[in-house]
């Protein structure tokens, strides 16, 4: 084994001939800044996910800061500097980053034990009259208790937006998760469901927003903007209307080379998927009676993506995350804490304006003794099975 070649990898390549051919085709034609591609991407994303608009961008980092910046910007949904947003606190850094850049406080709740997921009931009681919005993220492809949240969030007067880079084709009934809330957030990441190299999406319904994130996605200029839209009139002068600027933007503009690659790995997202939850099934069988070891738990009626297979250590194996890292790493399978752990424990949180609701208990133990280890398009039943035996060995 070598460490460039894994035996058990976190993630491979999911493209083929129609991708590098989609790149040469754009290579031929000479334009590499977004264009056409990247249009008809977002459209085949919007129309996969059932949202009116999707805006790709060149991250899924990048897509978290348009949406909560368009939301800011919104006159609509009433946000103020200082209101609270409330966040699990086990999810990557750029959930809470746009929070704290854009003036609002992160308010970090715990998760459940199980899901991993936001506790509805630890949102409930995390509520001030501050609490302006939650933030729910669909941790490792488990869609997060979003029913529930939506009427809570209806109940309190709260918006709900959804952090889905995880979870791209993950449902909740009949419904896409990342299209419960006012927008939601998508990676196509390397290692994620699709590849797109960078590169993420939002998806809302909202116009207003769906115009201010085409806006503030290259400078806040008008230049994207239809004649007749909602964030600013056009002069008509188009010569003017190219470098008007109207809201306080960013270059998070895609590749069109990227746009190319999605338009052909989001034609692959079924196939890709099936093959994650045949691996899923194997994976819930073989780790259903191994002492020590809290594996993810998929609501009723929700069907994850699965990203990854989380682990968390308990009972006789508590603490003894280091070793089992260990043995894996010999045998050639790599693993990663879940996310980021508990991400109060970060130092950075020295910098942002947050606020942390109460204990994080289950946090702390995911921080602790959580990992994961990689999910793929194609079968890895023996793989799965020799991290069941290393896990036992212990």
């Amino acid at each position: 084994m070598t460490s460039e070649q894994p035996w058990y990898p976190l993630a491979t390549t999911t493209w083929d001939d129609a991708e590098y051919s989609a790149m040469q085709a754009v290579i031929e034609s000479g334009r590499f800044t977004m264009g056409p591609k990247v249009r008809r991407f977002e459209e085949d994303f919007a129309r996969f996910t059932g949202s009116r608009y999707a805006v790709m961008v060149n991250s899924g980092s990048s897509a978290n800061l348009l949406g909560i910046a368009a939301a800011a910007y919104s006159p609509h949904l009433g946000l103020r500097r200082g209101d609270e947003i409330i966040v699990p606190a086990v999810s990557w850094a750029t959930t809470y980053y746009p929070i704290s850049q854009l003036g609002f406080v992160p308010v970090l709740v715990d998760v459940d034990p199980d899901t991993l997921n936001l506790d509805p009931e630890r949102v409930r009681t995390a509520i001030t009259p501050r609490t302006r919005a939650v933030f729910a993220v669909n941790l490792l492809g488990n869609p997060a208790e979003l029913d529930t949240l939506r009427a809570l969030c209806a109940e309190h007067g709260l918006l709900l937006f959804e952090d889905n880079c995880e979870s791209l084709g993950a449902t909740l009934g009949a419904r896409q998760t990342g299209t419960f809330g006012v927008f939601g957030t998508y990676s196509s990441f390397f290692s994620h469901h699709i590849s797109t190299m960078e590169g993420g999406l939002v998806v809302t319904d909202d116009e207003y927003l769906y115009q201010a994130m085409l806006s503030m996605r290259a400078h806040g200029w008008t230049r994207e903007l239809p004649a007749e839209n909602l964030i600013h009139p056009k002069t008509g002068d188009q010569f003017d209307d190219l470098f008007r600027f109207v809201l306080p933007g960013y270059n998070l503009r895609p590749l069109e080379l990227s746009g190319a690659l999605g338009i052909e790995q989001l034609a692959k997202l079924p196939s890709l998927l099936a093959g994650r939850r045949e691996n899923a099934r194997t994976f819930v069988a073989e780790f259903a009676d191994v002492p020590g070891v809290r594996i993810q738990r998929v609501a009723e009626g929700a069907d994850s993506s699965w990203f990854g297979f989380s682990m968390v250590l308990t009972g006789r194996l508590a603490g003894r995350r280091a070793e089992l890292v260990q043995l894996l790493s010999r045998a050639g399978i790599e693993s990663r804490p879940i996310v980021a752990g508990n991400f109060a424990r970060n130092p950075v949180m020295h910098h942002l304006d947050a606020r942390v609701d109460g204990a994080l208990r289950a946090a702390d133990e995911i921080h602790t003794d959580g990992l994961f280890i990689g999910n793929h398009h194609y079968p890895v039943p023996e793989q799965i099975a020799a991290v069941r035996e290393l896990v036992a060995s212990l």
